[in-house]
């Protein structure tokens, strides 16, 4: 964890995604990985998280800085999805 200027609480970690989808009616299988941030009261949560465990993420895509194009995930909740 660090910290911003401003003394907020930050997380960088990369989120794996592993799914089969419904594409033209053919499955489709998807695999990737995504940059994410949580800030705030979030970045303690998700340090905390268990590795390996399975989630559902809430947040949305943004840039990693205004000077940036690149995509970051930026994570708002989360919750264990038990099978």
């Amino acid at each position: 964890m660090r910290y911003s200027p401003a003394g907020v609480p930050i997380v960088a970690a990369r989120l794996v995604h592993n799914s089969v989808q419904i594409e033209a009616g053919s499955k489709r299988v998807v695999e990737c990985e995504l940059a994410t941030l949580a800030a705030g009261e979030i970045a303690g949560r998700l340090e905390e998280a268990e590795l390996g465990a399975e989630f559902r993420f809430t947040g949305f895509h943004g840039t990693q800085n205004r000077n940036s194009k690149s995509l970051i995930f930026h994570l708002t909740d989360f919750e264990t999805i038990t099978l």
